[in-house]
């Protein structure tokens, strides 16, 4: 059978960032896989980065989003059982931030996918720079898909700076478990559920934790549904703006009611010399030097209006192939 692998994590967890280092370590290996980029949305940023693993050995799908949730379980199930037919190694499945974790158990348990797979490991990533209060559908999302992980991997630890690890991982911890009682769910995790370490310094003995995490099949009150989620995640992309207006930008988008509920904007932009990365929050905004980059800003919240935020970027941004998705 083959082994199927969950990767999930609330809208800007840092799910592909992991992806593409789980998939490297695969490929690596000289094993044969497929990543599946189950994506309840329209657009797929997501599949455009995953490019570069693309190889011999390592296939990658898309389900087409922009259709109801019956039609997407559908397509799922389909693209499964072509994956089912060419017998790979492992299947590495990278859902929405926005996810019915039940859509996955309930399909693989349908025939004929119960005799061709067998779940692997569902990975639970979570952001270390992850606000202290959410929308409630996004402490909705954090708690049931943490609900069934075999391991919580913490995401940016490298950005913390006032914290140790230990505390991050205690702090991170107590939220996640907070969120996981306000679904009705009675798991709780420890400090052995997470991983709490720099990404660049994985090992074999880190993959084969992953690879053998496992699932809990934890029961919770399911609060939304897909489609009753308002969170959403744009991209707007080819910015060119005056250094010394990137904060202003920020700051207004952020306190603009008409932009949406944005809790967090990041990214990157080009300025002479070099590059300055962008991490905003409601609580603070963080703009430092960085080396490289692109220059785009991904904006998270509830009820986005991309047309508003695009009327605070147009005037001051001089980069004709603007774009926003």
């Amino acid at each position: 059978m083959t082994k199927i692998d969950l990767i999930t994590g609330i809208l800007g967890s840092g799910k592909t960032t992991f992806l593409m280092k789980y998939a490297r370590h695969f490929i690596d290996k000289g094993e044969n896989i497929a990543i599946l980029e189950n994506d309840f949305g329209a657009v797929n940023i997501d599949m455009m980065i995953l490019q570069e693993l693309k190889c011999d050995n390592c296939r990658l799908e898309m389900i087409a989003g922009g259709c109801d949730a019956d039609c997407h379980k559908r397509r799922f199930k389909t693209q499964l059982i072509s994956l089912g037919m060419q017998h790979f190694d492992r299947v590495l499945v990278e859902p929405s931030g926005i996810f019915d974790m039940d859509e996955f158990f309930d399909i693989l348990h349908e025939s004929p996918l119960d005799r061709w797979f067998e779940i692997g490991s569902v990975l639970t990533i979570v952001d270390a720079e992850m606000e202290e209060q959410l929308s409630e559908q996004m402490e909705y999302l954090l708690g049931s898909e943490a609900a069934c992980c075999g391991k919580l991997i913490l995401s940016k630890l490298g950005n913390i700076k006032n914290e140790t690890t230990e505390q991050t991982s205690e702090r991170i911890l107590s939220h996640v478990n907070h969120a996981l009682e306000a679904i009705r769910c009675d798991r709780r995790l420890a400090m052995r559920d997470i991983v709490a370490k720099d990404w660049e310094t994985f090992d074999e003995d880190d993959h084969r934790l992953f690879k053998n995490a496992g699932y809990r099949g934890s029961s919770y009150v399911k609060k939304f549904s897909p489609e009753d989620i308002q969170s959403s995640v744009h991209y707007f992309m080819h910015i060119n703006i005056d250094k010394g207006e990137i904060s202003p930008l920020i700051s207004r988008i952020m306190n603009d009611e008409s932009c949406g509920s944005i809790f967090r904007i990041k990214g990157s932009l080009p300025v002479e010399g070099g590059w300055l990365k962008v991490n905003a929050t409601r609580e603070k905004t963080e703009i430092s030097p960085v080396d490289e980059g692109q220059p785009v800003l991904i904006v998270i919240g509830d009820d986005v209006c991309r047309e508003r935020i695009d009327e605070h970027i147009k005037p001051l941004n001089t980069d004709e192939e603007y774009v926003s998705i």
